[in-house]
């Protein structure tokens, strides 16, 4: 059995990569999906005094819920089965540790089109994640 990694932000890119991987297993036998969103952790800056750590894990929760939704409706809709995955950490090392620990033979993910110079500036999640698997990484535009 194949096993493959989808990492999915909420973005249309991300949609896109659920539909791509639903007609890349077509007529196949069926793969172990695994769904996976990563939040990035909340900087202090971002919360108050009054935020506790359970409010915090809730929005993460939620947030997560929210990203993942729209790519497991298509993936539902086509009766692939999926586990889900939301961690809270860097996306591309997160993305790179849960391929390792799941043992994936591949993974399809989104690329958010940022743009050549912002690109180069800021590196991309999924360059990053190119340079840190040993497993082919399917990019969907």
């Amino acid at each position: 059995m194949q096993r493959l990694l989808l990492p999915v932000d909420g973005s249309p890119s991300a949609l896109r990569a659920a539909q791509f991987l639903v007609r890349l297993i077509d007529g196949r036998p069926a793969p172990e999906v695994h769904l996976l969103n990563v939040q990035p952790p909340m900087l202090a800056g971002d919360i108050s005094v009054n935020v506790t750590i359970e409010m915090a894990n809730a929005a993460h929760e939620r947030a997560g819920r929210d990203a993942i939704k729209s790519a497991r409706d298509v993936l539902d809709a086509s009766a692939v089965a999926c586990e889900e995955h939301m961690l809270v950490g860097d996306p591309a090392e997160t993305i790179a540790r849960v391929a390792r620990e799941e043992g994936v033979d591949a993974i399809v993910m989104g690329t958010r089109g940022m743009g050549l110079i912002k690109a180069l500036v800021l590196g991309s999640v999924a360059t990053k994640v190119i340079h840190l698997v040993d497993v082919p990484v399917t990019l969907v535009k």
